[in-house]
């Protein structure tokens, strides 16, 4: 697994050995990227539901100023701190080893200009972190990631990638 876009393209991700993580393809990582571009800059971020990192750093990679971090799971939590110091991140960052769904429902409106989530398919965590989000509006754009078989309140685009769904909202 490597960043795909920005300063950091090219460069590989440390990834944990656990089975039950499944990170972000490469090619839906990019187009989630590319789709929110004009967002990006200067952005803060949260990545809900972090694993290794990927969809924030690839956003710092991109020119966001800050992403901070929510995982609960110890061996993406080891893969996400060691990904950080790879590149460099700590002041950039913040880490947060906290269950997502009630990290979520917390946030104040406005908190985050980009959240992005992806929890493990076929939950209904994902649920829980979008009525957050409609009740809330903690960030400008909430992108999520789930399975082509969960169906979700409609949003501002979806795009199809094989059995994978992206959805964005926008307030």
């Amino acid at each position: 697994m490597r960043i795909v876009g920005g300063k950091f393209a090219g460069r590989d991700l440390t990834s944990p050995k656990d089975f039950r993580v499944r990170p972000t393809a490469e090619h839906v990582r990019a187009a989630m990227l590319d789709l929110v571009a004009g967002d990006v800059k200067d952005a803060r971020v949260i990545d809900l539901f972090a694993g290794t990192g990927a969809l924030g750093i690839e956003a710092i990679s991109r020119g966001a100023r800050t992403c901070d971090f929510v995982e609960t799971r110890p061996s993406s939590l080891h893969a996400l701190k060691a990904n950080i110091g790879l590149f460099r991140l700590k002041e950039k960052t913040r880490v947060f080893k906290k269950d997502a769904v009630p990290f979520a429902a917390t946030l104040e409106p406005g908190r985050y200009d980009i959240a992005f989530a992806d929890p493990p398919y076929c939950s209904r965590m994902l649920d829980h972190v979008i009525a957050s989000w409609r009740d809330r509006r903690f960030s400008r754009v909430l992108v999520v990631e789930h399975a082509l078989t969960h169906e979700l309140p409609k949003g501002t685009e979806r795009r199809l990638f094989d059995e994978t769904v992206v959805t964005f909202y926008r307030d």
